[in-house]
């Protein structure tokens, strides 16, 4: 009897017109977008809060950093103190929907992340005019930039850094998933989801992770339509493997258990046969999805920071090595042949 009241609660609900939103940016404003002290102005008047770790001299580059679903600026923290040793200026933001930014909780749609960084990068250049600038993505964060990269008004950067970017388009889903989400997204929109039983480690540090656990501006439920409109973004992303320009390092983690292998290296295999920019893949046997942050983090800051510098030929981890046995060997071949099965 309950089910049966259950499901006509549901039909009821469905029939009503409930759809998934975007929360999307304002009217522009007449004033200028700006990069504050500890704000960054955009151009319909939103203050999204600015994090930056500087060097104590003139910066040789420069890094525009994106967080992860649910996290927001302060995941930079220890990353921005080493390359601002190294020389490099760095910048993070809470995007919109996180952190403490405005609208809290809610998706405010691919385009509008995308035209939030093209703003940003175009604030960065005119402060160091002369100096190279580089994008950084961790998970959402980097299909974030893989999207915004595939658009014809983006600004030039001098290359991308994608950790463990949000690649788990539809397409390497389950069916049950997919049908799952579309069900829940039009029928309970505003429905929050906690991540409560679901075994799944995202670092090897734990004390990172419990640190996370005790900050308020962490997320810690979400709602269906916010999920929805992540899997819209990874679905552009996946799917812009071909069209994503520039000189690229991507970095992910063989323990990856939130952006699984499939999608992964689906990606990769389109990606690495584009056109012929810089490209370099590595895969860090020991790396959990935030390889920024995992008890080994230090080894992919020093791996970025020589991509950075471009001297060497190779990564001082060696992690473009193993990326290069994975990808040519037979579990490769596995994977692409489960995607073609499904």
């Amino acid at each position: 009897m309950k089910l049966r009241y259950t499901l006509i609660t549901l039909l009821f609900i469905m029939q009503n017109g409930c759809m998934p939103m975007t929360y999307p940016p304002g009217a522009r404003m007449n004033a200028s977008p700006q990069l504050g002290e500890n704000i960054f102005l955009t151009e319909d008047g939103a203050s999204l809060p600015l994090r930056h770790w500087l060097p104590k001299t003139e910066p040789r580059a420069a890094i525009i950093a994106l967080h992860g679903f649910n996290d927001y600026s302060r995941f930079f923290d220890s990353p921005g103190e080493y390359f601002s040793k190294q020389g490099i200026a760095c910048f993070a933001y809470d995007q919109r929907g996180f952190g403490a930014a405005p609208q809290r909780g809610l998706w405010a749609g691919s385009e509008a992340y995308s035209h939030d960084l093209q703003v940003l990068v175009r604030l960065v250049k005119q402060r160091y005019p002369k100096r190279p600038v580089y994008l950084l993505g961790e998970s959402m964060g980097g299909a974030i930039i893989i999207t915004a990269m595939s658009q014809a008004n983006m600004p030039e950067v001098a290359g991308i850094i994608l950790a463990a970017p949000a690649l788990w388009a539809r397409s390497t889903m389950p069916w049950y998933q997919t049908g799952l989400l579309w069900t829940l997204a039009h029928s309970l929109p505003w429905l929050t989801l906690t991540g409560e039983g679901v075994h799944v480690i995202a670092s090897d540090n734990i004390d990172m992770l419990r640190a996370m656990g005790r900050d308020p501006w962490v997320i810690k439920a979400t709602r269906v339509e916010t999920v929805y409109g992540l899997t819209d973004l990874m679905d552009e992303a996946f799917n812009s493997a071909t069209s994503l320009r520039g000189n690229t390092l991507m970095l992910y983690g063989e323990k990856d258990e939130i952006i699984p292998k499939e999608p992964t290296y689906a990606f990769l295999q389109q990606f690495l046969q584009a056109d012929a920019a810089k490209k370099t893949v590595a895969i860090y046997p020991q790396g959990y999805h935030m390889l920024l942050r995992d008890l080994q983090a230090a080894t992919t800051w020093k791996d970025i920071a020589a991509w950075i510098n471009a001297s060497p030929d190779k990564l001082p981890s060696g992690a473009d090595n193993r990326a290069k046995q994975l990808l040519s060997s037979q579990l490769y071949s596995m994977f692409k042949f489960l995607r073609n099965e499904n």
